[in-house]
């Protein structure tokens, strides 16, 4: 599929609707905003229907859940980069349907599009874009003044799930919830992928009663629902793939939740035809994501920047800190794509910070505050990253950021977007 033919079919409002947006997209990068959404807001002004006609005639992965899907997405786009063709993808986080619409219209002739989508809009993007493939990595709470309540977002993927029957599910069976939305397709490719935050989880998720676990292992006494067998399997540092074979990750990118996406963009490059040694060739390449696990040096500190969103992402993201003496700038902003409340981190567990040079940054600084107070961990408060940097320096060489969205992206632009 060439760009010009795949515009050439468009009807005439819809090549209309990619020109003015593009052109929008353009504008708005030359003045020097981001530029990955808003040619898509202004395509499904002029044609409501753009997604669907932009993503006919390609094979789409959609990949969703709480934590992981911007790695994930870039992940299994590299795991298919063996296959020589332009791949479409919203790897910087644009994951509703203006982003997705937007990473659609800039690679018209794309004939596979990697897809990053918000859990809520799930069904939404499975009727507007037919993918081939759908992926599925947890689900824990997130953002409550925002998105619906787990269980329902669980039941609206299987709904979704279960009327396309064409569609292959990959899906972490390590989370009940995921594993009970997938059991509704018809094509699933099950994962063991682990599942660290089970706090959102000891319940079943068909009948309501308490699951017992052991490991990662997990069933239900009562209706009999149980962890489905699994095809692909991380243990350690090695993916385990359908025939048994072992073999070593090595990925660049730190852990264990890293090492688990990995597994899954491997299981969607085995569902395209690549061979695992071609797609882990590709993944060992891929050194940051979207700014995340980025080292920057600046004022002559060594900066890393780790983000995390809510407590299942926090867990994970402090266990790959630095080690002491490293210190550790915490940063938590309040906005929109934040969610409003800051009660989560109620939910994350600090203790572990207590041996550590601690500070506190963001424009919630005194609610991460109070809550570090809370588990005996001290900590200096400053207003920006480079009040951070002075104190840091005086420690340590390096400095570990570790900041939820807004936070994080803030700190992004002041270090110069570096990828």
């Amino acid at each position: 599929m060439d760009q010009n033919s795949h515009r050439s079919r468009l009807p005439m409002r819809a090549r209309l609707a990619t020109t003015v947006g593009g052109a929008a997209a353009t504008v708005s990068r030359l003045a020097g905003r981001d530029g990955s959404v808003i040619g898509g807001i202004i395509g499904l002004r002029l044609e409501p229907g753009l997604l669907a006609l932009l993503a006919a005639d390609r094979q789409v992965v959609l990949v969703t859940g709480t934590n992981g899907k911007t790695t994930t997405t870039r992940l299994i786009t590299a795991a298919l980069t063996p296959l020589g063709q332009e791949i479409a993808s919203n790897i910087y986080g644009a994951n509703m349907e203006a982003g997705l619409t937007s990473a659609l219209s800039r690679a018209p002739g794309a004939p596979i599009a990697v897809l990053e989508t918000d859990e809520k809009y799930i069904p939404a993007m499975v009727k507007a874009t037919n993918p081939k493939v759908v992926v599925l990595l947890n689900l824990s709470r997130d953002q409550m003044d925002r998105a619906a309540e787990i269980w329902l977002l669980a039941r609206r993927w299987r709904e979704a799930l279960a009327a396309v029957p064409g569609c292959r599910v990959v899906a972490n069976a390590d989370d009940p919830l995921v594993a009970w939305a997938a059991s509704s397709a018809r094509q699933v490719t099950w994962v063991a992928a682990g599942q660290r935050w089970r706090e959102d989880s000891w319940c079943c998720p068909n009948c309501g009663s308490h699951l017992h676990r052991d490991g990662d292992d997990w069933a239900c006494g009562e209706c009999g629902g149980r962890r489905p067998p699994v095809s692909w399997m991380l243990s350690g540092d090695q993916v385990i793939d359908p025939s048994g074979r072992a073999t070593p990750l090595d990925l660049k990118l730190p852990g264990r939740a890293n090492r688990s996406n990995a597994v899954i963009a491997l299981a969607v490059a085995q569902a395209f035809g690549v061979h695992i040694t071609q797609a882990l060739g590709e993944l060992r390449a891929v050194t940051s994501v979207a700014g995340r696990y980025t080292q920057v040096n600046r004022r002559g500190c060594e900066i890393r920047l780790l983000l995390a969103k809510n407590p299942a992402g926090w867990l994970e993201a402090l266990d790959v800190l630095a080690p002491a003496p490293a210190p550790v700038l915490l940063a938590v902003n309040a906005q929109g794509p934040d969610g409003r409340d800051t009660s989560w981190l109620w939910d994350v567990d600090y203790r572990r910070l207590r041996d550590r040079n601690v500070l506190v940054g963001g424009e919630r600084k005194l609610d991460l505050a109070v809550r570090l107070e809370a588990d005996e961990v001290p900590f200096r408060l400053v207003n920006d990253l480079d009040e951070a940097v002075d104190l840091a320096r005086t420690v340590a060489p390096n400095l570990e950021v570790l900041a939820n969205y807004t936070a994080f992206q803030q700190y992004r632009a002041v270090l110069g977007r570096t990828q």
